[in-house]
């Protein structure tokens, strides 16, 4: 075969992205039969409140982090594939502040159609991601798939003092988003060849972004909790962190950083399946204003792949760590709402 052929990744997939994971509710349903995780006193994180990495308690200072990540292409080039499926994977380290230190890779191709040329630049695509996060792909595993499937299991570390959890906020706290929203609906208008050069490198550049502000935001005490905001939208992840920490949340729409045609995008109707389960799926906990607008709704529920850091901080120390994020590299990072007494996620223009 040959990799110069017209072979387009995106359509060799059902889905794409953090698109494919499973809807929430799904997810909720399969996990509530399973095994208590109580007699192991030194996990410190498991599937309790659908956080973003299981963390291990080493001893009386030290943690270890891991986590697993995969999907089907979004995007047809496979270098690019490659970076951002390792991306999206070593965030979840990150997003408990943590430091990765090591990667296996997970690899399901579908050998009978694509040349091993393009396989190879797949897994070249993650190294890259790998090594400029300072870490080996040490090892792996891979299977002939019908759908091509690439993803990484990766190990990092923390401190415990460090550790930061989905489920530590508190009322008062402010709420900071890293990088802009519209990743499902550029992927979207990419699947359906409506989505222009500058808007694709736009959308690289924000999904090959490494989320390592995490670790240095796991060392600073005014921060509280931090979630990266990935398949279930700033909507499922954000109640994730409310209902896990036992309080309410406001997000402000006006305020959410969004990708610079999204909203556009959005309007005209590019919008994943994943969108619609997702609402579906947690609804029921969101209070959105009467008058907003359907597609508005579809951007909040929008599934992302390798999104930004949902950061809640001390109030008083918001516009610091703000100003220091931009510092770090990522220039739409907002201040996007609240945390409050009560329960569940309320939507404000």
């Amino acid at each position: 075969m040959d990799i110069n052929a017209p072979i387009r990744l995106s359509t060799l997939a059902h889905g794409g992205g953090c698109g494919c994971k499973l809807a929430p509710a799904v997810l909720q349903e399969l996990l509530a039969d399973q095994p208590t995780m109580q007699p192991f006193k030194q996990l410190l994180v498991g599937t309790e409140t659908g956080d973003d990495a299981a963390v291990w308690q080493l001893d009386d200072e030290n943690c270890v982090i891991a986590t697993t990540d995969f999907f089907m292409p979004m995007v047809d080039d496979p270098f690019d594939f490659g970076r951002i499926a390792a991306t999206n994977a070593i965030s979840d380290v990150y997003a408990m502040g943590g430091t990765p230190i090591m990667a296996l890779a997970i690899l399901g191709m579908p050998i009978d159609k694509l040349p091993a040329e393009m396989i190879c630049a797949i897994l070249k695509g993650g190294a890259s991601i790998c090594a400029e996060a300072g870490i080996p792909v040490a090892g792996g595993h891979s299977i002939d798939a019908p759908e091509p499937i690439y993803g990484l299991a990766v190990i990092g570390i923390c401190k415990r003092a460090n550790l930061r959890k989905n489920s530590g906020t508190v009322p008062g706290d402010a709420l900071i988003l890293t990088k802009p929203l519209g990743v499902g609906v550029y992927s979207a208008a990419f699947k359906k060849e409506k989505l222009g050069s500058d808007a694709y490198e736009e959308l690289i550049a924000s999904v090959t972004l490494l989320n390592k502000i995490g670790a240095e935001l796991g060392r600073n005490s005014a921060v509280h909790a931090i979630t990266d905001v990935t398949g279930f939208g700033i909507l499922g992840h954000g109640l994730e962190m409310a209902r896990g920490s036992g309080v309410g949340m406001t997000l402000h729409y006006n305020a959410l950083p969004f990708l610079k045609e999204a909203e556009a995008l959005a309007e005209q109707g590019f919008v994943t399946g994943a969108s619609n389960r997702n609402w579906v799926s947690y609804g029921d906990g969101v209070r959105l204003p009467d008058d907003l607008l359907s597609w508005k709704r579809q951007l909040l529920t929008d599934p992302q792949t390798s999104g930004g850091l949902l950061v809640a901080c001390d109030h008083g120390r918001a516009e610091e760590l703000l100003r220091d994020i931009h510092a770090a590299g990522y220039p739409a990072a907002a201040i996007v709402g609240k945390v409050e007494t009560g329960s569940g996620l309320r939507v404000l223009p």
